[in-house]
Parts: structure tokens; C-alpha cells; sequence
């Protein structure tokens, strides 16, 4: 409790003390201004933690109510039609009864939850080339994790464990310092810009805004634009791919490089392997300042925020001395 609350206490319970001997009407204005003194103390007492926590299952919830708005009905209507193209085929071919047309149905989710894609032949192009795992093991260091393809041996998912222990870290520790480098070069352009424009919060607005559009330019419109070109996408598509492989979500609904109708240059799995490394930091630095705006923005709102996340700040230090020692 502060000293002004202190004194506020001690005053409040004097002058009831007094008025209780002489009339037992305590004034309302020592009430109102003691009762929103103990309001501000409890509002920044609350623990952020738990109002992060609230938000973050409010957002899943809102999350959970628009999906199930959008996507149930297109949903129950491919189902209604898949089962509509399975009576229709069985009455065009009357050979076949419902037992075995499930069967077969069975071994093409079986065939497909393995990495091989049931249309074309044998000759399609294999899953397992050098460029298509070294893609793999981007997905695997990265944690996208399409989910299209995976391992089927167990050599190969016993190694796949040691190898995402090891690789995971290190695609961390390299993520962190392209992050690094990237923020070196934003720096050297705020100082190049400030030898021409004076004002410090300008330029700094400028150098964010022109490192924001160069980065979207180069890792979310021209790559879009590209797999659009060579996969028969729309735009719409191209970009949904890109922001979901960059953000690591990986719904392997849209993969590179997967259709068995076209063929593609030897390299063009690896280069979007190497396209996914870098749009990761450049992403990860984005995410990083917009999660400081917001911070900075919550602390103007609320008062308590910036010294709570202070506090919080040297008791985290305090531990990593200690851990030390």
C-alpha cells in the first residue's frame, strides 16, 4: 500500500473515530475517495496473465463459432455429394456392390495417408527425390509439418525423431540470427535516412514501413505469384499457401510440387525450401515488432501494464542470476 493510501486509511478511520462520538455519519466524499484508492489498487494487482489467458480463450472461441459458420455447411455439402458420386458410380457399374467399392475407398486413404498420390500410374514422380527430401526436412526443422508425406519405415521415423531434436534448435539458433542481421541492416538504414531527414520518429516509421513492403514483396506477393503460375492456382490460393507455410500452421492442403499432371524443374522443391528459411525470419522479426507495438500500445491504455511488465522483467532476471550461480 502506498504512503497516500496509508495516510487516507489512518484519516478515514480517525474521522469515523471522531464522528462516532459526536454523529455516526461518515462524509461521503472520504468513502468515494478511499472506495476508488483500493479500486486502483486491485485493478493493478490483477495478474496480466490471467487477462491474457481470458483473451487468448476468447479469441479461440470467436475462432471456433466463424469456422463452424463457414466450413459446416460446405462440409455436410461434400459429403452429401461424395456419397451422391459413389451410388452413381455403382449404378453405372452394377459388377460392383457397396462392400467393395468401400474396400477400394479404404486402400486410396491408405495409399494417400502414405504419401502416394492414388491418380495417375506408377510412373509418377517419386515423393522421395533429393529435392522433395530436402523439402521434407525443411518442414521438419521448420515444425510445418504438412502432413502430406512422412516417414513409413521405421528407420526413417526413428530418424526423422533425432533428427527434428537436433535440427530444431538449430534451424532456431540460425532463425535467430538471420533475425539479428536483419535488424542490422534496418538499423543502417534508419541511420542513413536520419543524414537526410532530421526527425528521429519519422524515419524510424519510414525505415519499418519500407522494411515491411520490400519483405512482403519478396517473400508473400512474388512467390504467390509464381506458384500460382507453375501449380494452376489462383493468387488467392498462392498467397493462402505462403502465409500458412510461413506462419507454420502447414494444413497440407496446398502443397508445391505435389501434382502428378505437371513436371517440374529439379531444384523447385529446394527453392522453396530456402524461400520458406528466410520469409521465416523475415516473418518472425514482423511478428516481433507488432507484438512490442502492441505492448506499447497496452501500456499507454492501462497504467499498471508497463510497471507490472518491469517488475516481472527483474524477477526473470533475478532467476537467471541465480540459475547462474
Amino acid at each position: 500500500m502506498s504512503i497516500f493510501q496509508r495516510k487516507l486509511t489512518l484519516n478515514l478511520f480517525s474521522t469515523t473515530k471522531y464522528r462516532s462520538e459526536h454523529t455516526p455519519v461518515v462524509p461521503l466524499w472520504l468513502w468515494c475517495t478511499f472506495l476508488m484508492a483500493r479500486f486502483q489498487l486491485v485493478c493493478v494487482k490483477v495478474s496480466w496473465t490471467v487477462l491474457l489467458a481470458l483473451a487468448h480463450l476468447t479469441y479461440l472461441l470467436f475462432g471456433a463459432i466463424v469456422f463452424q459458420v463457414l466450413e459446416r455447411e460446405a462440409e455436410s455439402n461434400n459429403r452429401n455429394h461424395f456419397q451422391l458420386e459413389k451410388l452413381n458410380f455403382l449404378a453405372n457399374y452394377t459388377c460392383l456392390d457397396g462392400p467393395a467399392l468401400e474396400k477400394f475407398v479404404q486402400v486410396i486413404l491408405e495409399a494417400w495417408e502414405r504419401g502416394v498420390n492414388p491418380s495417375g500410374n506408377s510412373t509418377n514422380p517419386s515423393n522421395w527425390d533429393f529435392s522433395s527430401s530436402f523439402f521434407f526436412a525443411g518442414t521438419v526443422v521448420t515444425t510445418i509439418g504438412y502432413g502430406n508425406l512422412s516417414p513409413s519405415t521405421v528407420c526413417g521415423q526413428v530418424f526423422c525423431v533425432f533428427y527434428a531434436l537436433c535440427g530444431i534448435p538449430l534451424n532456431l539458433a540460425f532463425l535467430k540470427q538471420l533475425g539479428k542481421c536483419l535488424t542490422l541492416h534496418l538499423g543502417r538504414l534508419e541511420r542513413g535516412m536520419v543524414s537526410v531527414v532530421p526527425h528521429k520518429q519519422a524515419v524510424e516509421a519510414l525505415a519499418v514501413s519500407s522494411f515491411f513492403v520490400t519483405g512482403s514483396l519478396l517473400f508473400l506477393v512474388i512467390p504467390p505469384l509464381l506458384f500460382s503460375y507453375v501449380e494452376g492456382w489462383t493468387f488467392g490460393e498462392g498467397f493462402y499457401f505462403a502465409f500458412i507455410t510461413l506462419s507454420t500452421i502447414g494444413f497440407g492442403d496446398y502443397v508445391v510440387g505435389t501434382d502428378p499432371g505437371k513436371e517440374y524443374i529439379s531444384l523447385y522443391r529446394s527453392l522453396a525450401g530456402i524461400w520458406i528459411i528466410f520469409a521465416l525470419a523475415w516473418l518472425a522479426l514482423i511478428l516481433s515488432m507488432g507484438m512490442r507495438i502492441m505492448e506499447h500500445v497496452i501500456g499507454l491504455t492501462i497504467p499498471g501494464f508497463r510497471k507490472q511488465e518491469e517488475d516481472e522483467d527483474v524477477s526473470s532476471n533475478k532467476l537467471d542470476d541465480t540459475s547462474k550461480i
